[in-house]
This record gives C-alpha cells, structure tokens and sequence, in this order.
C-alpha cells in the first residue's frame, strides 16, 4: 500500500446547486482527506451537446479539461440523480464526449446512485463504465433509494445501513487504487 494520497475526479450528475449528490461528494472529501485529493468537477453544464462531426483532433476546450481530468485522476467517482429512470441527459452527455478515447480503460471506479428510486440509473452507468472498459471494483456502486431522506444537506449520510455501504464502497475503491 503507497502512502501518497491519489488523486480522485469527483463527478456530480446533477447541475443543481444545493444537490444532494454534489454535497455527498464533498462529504466523502472531508472524510477521506488524509487518503485522497479530490479535484471536484462542475464544468459538467458547460460540455457541448456530443456532435460525432466536433469530436475531432481539436474538440471543445470544455471537453479537453474534461478528458484532461479524467486522463490525469488515479480514479473516478461519479454520483448521479436519476431522471426519468435514466442519468441526467448532461452527464451522459459528457460521458459521451469520451468515448472516442480510452482515457476510462482500466480506470477505477465508484459509482454512486442517490435519488427517490435509482435502479435504472445505476444499472445504466454500470453499463456505459463497462462498455468503456472502466474498473469498477467489487461492490463498487452504491444505489442510495430515498435519498433525501438518508443524506443531510451537507451530503453526510444519516442512515447507518447506507453509511456502511459506503464505507464497503470506498474501502474497496481505495483498495484497487492502491494496487
């Protein structure tokens, strides 16, 4: 096991302000300080809408940073809403922008899903993670039903189960970004 901390994009699908999931991402920041830099994303509203005829040797400089983030992180931490029983159209969107890449081969990870019901969306981002050969480690996501009523407003989970869950989620991350 190294000592260095790794350095993790914290990818937030929603573009709301106070969301629950941007402020769980925080918590895990503050929480895994001692192990992980988090470098927190919120460029996910400024990404084009995916244009295959754009997606050239020069895409948008939104999508460069983007790419760049993901390129240079040790690992990946996406925690999503879900609309109408799918991902929020901006996040697969900018997922989409990277699929003429390998910058998610073999690149952990973890996968978070907190909303009023979830299923699809989680089940759709491990499809689309799998489908870009990303490593998402054993009971490396997480489907938080009922979130609001789990997670406070500052994204710290009051839910013991869902704690635990969690902290199996991140252990196991952590662990696979340690290998």
């Amino acid at each position: 096991m190294t000592s260095s901390k790794k350095k993790i994009l914290a990818i937030s699908g929603s573009t709301k302000q106070q969301s629950v999931n941007l402020a769980m991402l925080k918590a895990i920041a503050a929480t895994y300080s001692g192990r992980i830099t988090v470098d927190l994303y919120d460029g996910i509203d400024k990404i084009p809408h995916f244009n295959p005829d754009k997606d050239t040797d020069t895409p948008p400089e939104s999508v460069v940073d983007f790419r760049n983030r993901i390129a240079t992180s040790d690992g990946v931490i996406i925690c999503t809403p879900e609309y109408v029983f799918s991902l929020p159209g901006s996040l697969k969107n900018a997922i989409e922008w990277t699929v003429s890449t390998t910058i998610f081969s073999k690149k952990p990870v973890a996968l978070i899903v907190a909303a009023a019901s979830g299923e699809k969306a989680i089940e759709s981002l491990r499809l689309i993670m799998s489908t870009l050969d990303a490593t998402v480690p054993a009971n490396g996501s997480l489907l938080i039903k009922g979130a609001k009523g789990k997670i406070g407003p500052n994204g710290v989970i009051t839910d013991a189960e869902t704690e635990a869950k969690l902290n199996t989620l991140m252990d196991n991350f952590l662990r696979l970004l340690d290998k």
